[in-house]
């Protein structure tokens, strides 16, 4: 799984029985620093059809080299993987228009070839032809592995986008799921721009500076925010262009003023859209779970919830992602649907993913 930050490529190797996981190794690939660079070039369109194809190529040989040696890192022969899950490395995602269309990188035809192993890809257009958004689709694992009979639960994404799964407990009404906006991905873009660093480590560069509430209620204006679901989104609407524009009508505001706003924009955004932000658990996970000081104001801002991570139902924050992809390539071998109609506004159950075989 490589997700909105593109900073690299998360790997697992797991195995499942009934509703339970195992996890045999765990490894991240980092992208090296002129690929990711020319990754967020293409991703803002900035990238000749010659330069879009051959990130392609390159990302396959990477996926395929996270994958052997996640399998090296365990003590399992190739023998036993049943199939390679990638999600590939999004480069567009636009789910409406008139012809909307979502692009992952990272052939899996290289991804088969290299490793020998079969390789289940391509998750979203399905789902996209069957008029749904093609995301957020995390939301049917975690409907699968996290549910509960006797509460309510929230699982929280805090990747480059924010999203959420609404599970209720009585498993008969249906599950909530969507983006609520930018999680890492803005503050991960102005770090850089503003510090050449790829991103805030522990927020320290956000505690520094204050939120301007000007700033803020501009940022919190965008449509996107009250749009009802079903609606998922991602750098193609929230980027660094994004945040100049919106400091452009500020200019006197100090840059880590700025990266401080950045990161309460993702905590309002995120609290105003919950179906129930009251007395409910929230399990968190993705990259933001990492941040302190994410994760102190996300709690300042929800009083009566209690947050968690996904550690405590038994997996750790880091792997949701990259199983919940695990997890949809076993969908696909085995016949049966990944996505969640009700999430996703597709016009049905469908299954998910293309077979490259070994």
């Amino acid at each position: 799984m490589s997700g909105t930050s593109m900073d690299g490529i998360d790997a697992v190797l797991v195995s499942f029985q009934g509703n339970s996981t195992q996890i045999h190794a765990s490894h991240t690939l980092p992208y090296p620093d002129e690929f990711r660079h020319r990754l967020l070039a293409a991703s803002q369109n900035h990238a000749a059809p010659d330069e879009i194809g051959e990130l392609d190529t390159l990302a396959g040989t990477l996926f395929a080299q996270a994958a052997a040696e996640v399998i090296r890192h365990s003590d399992l022969p190739i023998s036993a993987i049943r199939a390679i899950g990638s999600h590939g490395q999004t480069l567009r995602h636009q789910p409406t228009g008139a012809a909307p269309f979502t692009i992952q990188i990272g052939n899996p035809s290289v991804i088969s070839e290299t490793t020998g192993i079969t390789t289940v890809a391509d998750f979203r257009r399905r789902d996209m032809a069957a008029g749904g958004q093609g995301a957020p689709l995390v939301p049917a694992f975690h409907k699968a592995f996290f549910s509960s009979d006797t509460e309510d639960r929230c699982i929280l994404n805090l990747g480059g986008i924010a999203n959420i799964s609404w599970i209720p407990s009585n498993g008969i009404n249906p599950v909530t799921g969507f983006d609520t906006g930018p999680a890492n991905a803005l503050m991960d873009a102005w770090c850089l721009d503003q510090t050449g660093l790829p991103f805030d480590s522990d927020g320290h560069w956000a505690s520094e500076g204050t939120v301007n509430h000007d700033l803020l209620s501009d940022m919190l204006s965008d449509a996107y925010f009250s749009r009802k679901p079903p609606k998922s989104t991602g750098k193609e609407r929230f980027n660094l262009d994004w945040v100049k524009m919106q400091v452009s009508r500020h200019p006197e505001i100090p840059a880590e003023d700025i990266q401080r706003t950045l990161l309460q924009l993702t905590v309002e955004s995120l609290v105003s859209q919950l179906p129930r932000p009251r007395d409910v658990r929230i399990y968190a996970c993705g990259g933001g779970a990492r941040n302190p000081v994410l994760m102190a104001e996300l709690e300042r801002a929800l009083p009566e919830a209690r947050i968690l991570l996904t550690s405590e139902l038994g997996l750790d924050p880091q792997l949701v992602e990259p199983v919940a992809f695990a997890w949809l390539a076993k969908q696909a071998i085995e016949g049966m649907p990944g996505n969640l109609p009700e999430v996703t506004g597709a016009s049905g159950p469908r299954i998910l993913g293309a077979i490259y075989p070994a």
